[in-house]
């Protein structure tokens, strides 16, 4: 019973926070001068993609936090409000949002918004790659590859321009110029990424998130779990991961931002290696500091990795 009262209590407390979120958003927004396209979008990373396409002509809302991994979340009552009033929400897809508890298909149903209509995945036209331990479970990662990420604006810069004609141009003209810089990004990156030895390009991380991204550079992804869950750095897995690293030459492994450095730790201690740098995968860096926009994650990653593995 008691169990029950804290629940209903914890419901109350939750709608009562959406009203006064709506009631206090609404009375700033009728203060306003210019109404601009309200976009939410479920994590730092899109959030940031819209932003360079968008420019001042949107209002741009990140549901998941900078530095909190997206995969398993909570909403609180300013997401849920925040996507009731959006004029568009973005999320990955790829089974990053929906995957777990499904927290993301749950705000949507109580938003009252829809898939197809106001809601739409960035990722739209990314060829997926699957997991390794679940054939019919797609990565989300497909951002850590930049051809992918220009993929994402596309789709972003299309979806606004459709949900506000007026200003399709300006969109237009901002995701060509963010364009081309990921494109210069990536065409660096690749001729430089093929300098790197053979026995040199194993990439050594927490999670299994480098998929697209070892694809797109020539490296091999090796991780101690494949993807974020309950269960991360298990014995099983500490031992698969060091034996892999029996047959590699590099010196250096990784750790990323968004989880815990223990089962890495160990990792290093037991196979003789050091982390070498911490890398940006499912969040950008706090704001005003290095990663915090995609480009400087991007660049942050791919610096880090070709160091770390050449060294």
């Amino acid at each position: 019973m008691r169990k029950i009262l804290l629940t209903l209590a914890a419901v109350a407390a939750m709608l009562f926070g959406v009203h006064h979120f709506i009631a206090t958003r609404a009375a700033t927004q009728q203060q306003a001068t210019g109404a601009k396209l309200r976009v939410v979008a479920t994590n730092s990373i899109l959030a940031d993609m819209v932003q360079e396409v968008g420019g001042r002509d949107v209002e741009v809302y990140s549901i998941v936090r900078r530095g909190v991994d997206p995969h398993e979340y909570e909403p609180r009552p300013s997401d849920v409000a925040a996507a009731a009033e959006a004029d568009l929400l973005f999320h990955n897809g790829l089974n990053l949002e929906t995957g777990g508890s499904g927290w993301f298909k749950k705000l949507v149903t109580t938003t009252g918004q829809a898939f197809g209509k106001t809601v739409f995945a960035a990722s739209e036209g990314v060829t997926p790659k699957h997991l390794t331990t679940n054939a019919n479970e797609v990565d989300p990662h497909a951002w850590l590859d930049l051809q992918n990420g220009i993929q994402y604006v596309r789709t972003i810069a299309k979806r606004l321009s459709a949900a506000d004609p007026a200003n399709a141009a300006v969109f237009g003209q901002n995701a060509d110029a963010y364009v081309a810089k990921l494109e210069a990004l990536h065409e660096a990156a690749v001729a430089k990424y093929r300098k790197l030895p053979e026995d040199r390009r194993v990439l050594v991380t927490s999670e299994g998130a480098f998929k697209y991204f070892g694809a797109a550079y020539g490296v091999t992804p090796t991780y101690i779990w494949e993807i974020n869950t309950e269960s991360q750095g298990t014995p099983a897995q500490l031992q698969a991961v060091l034996g892999k690293l029996a047959t590699s030459t590099g010196r250096h492994v990784f750790v990323e931002s968004s989880v815990s450095p223990k089962a890495m730790q160990k990792v290093a201690k037991e196979s003789g290696r050091t982390i070498y740098a911490k890398l940006f995968t499912d969040s950008l860096a706090a704001a005003g500091t290095t990663g915090d926009t995609y480009y400087t994650m991007m660049k942050w990653n791919l610096d880090q990795i070709y160091a770390g593995l050449a060294a």
